[in-house]
């Protein structure tokens, strides 16, 4: 059960992803989370952001939002990157997970969410047997004071780290080589 709180693979930021190399693994779908994934909570897309979308669709991926967020919120932050979204999903509920497959017009074993909640994100993409990469939060600037559920996220990681090789899920986005980008 604890598995299910586990990604395949856990990584700095998106940018830190070689989404060519993801390409050629076999994804063709892409699940983004918007806050502290993409930006600091509430924040509207940076040009960096945008750049890394248009790249992202230039390879050939299909993208879809899928927040727990309403829509205007969606709809502000995606305004230059013009992509699907699922608004008030529910996540870590299923249903959202597979409509946004069914949105993507993909495979399931073709869809790759990225997120940064292990509660939410990660539990839900789990549960629906979609392949994962949790993404270190992102916090405002100054911004040092983290929540409970963090806390717990950090102690789960903790356990990931010292069992991955135990609960080994073979996931094609395991055999992603991470570069850190500085």
């Amino acid at each position: 059960m604890i598995n299910n709180l586990f990604p395949n693979l856990y990584i700095r930021n998106v940018f830190d992803i070689d989404f060519n190399k993801v390409y050629e693994l076999g994804y063709r779908g892409l699940i983004f989370d918007i806050d502290s994934t993409l930006v600091p909570h509430g924040l509207d897309s940076t040009k960096e952001i945008d750049e890394l979308f248009e790249k992202i669709h230039n390879i050939g991926f299909r993208t879809i939002f899928l927040s727990n967020n309403s829509a205007s919120r969606i709809e502000s932050f995606n305004k230059n990157i013009k992509t699907a979204f699922i608004d008030e999903a529910n996540k870590p509920n299923k249903n959202g997970y597979i409509k946004a497959v069914e949105r993507l017009e993909v495979e399931k074993t073709e869809v790759l969410l990225i997120g940064d909640q292990i509660f939410t994100d990660i539990l839900g993409a789990n549960l629906t047997k979609i392949d994962n990469i949790l993404v270190k939060y992102l916090l405002h600037e100054n911004e040092i004071k983290i929540g409970k559920k963090r806390r717990v996220e950090k102690a789960i990681l903790c356990v990931f780290f010292i069992t991955k090789r135990i609960f080994k899920r073979n996931a094609k986005i395991e055999k992603l080589e991470v570069h850190y980008n500085d």
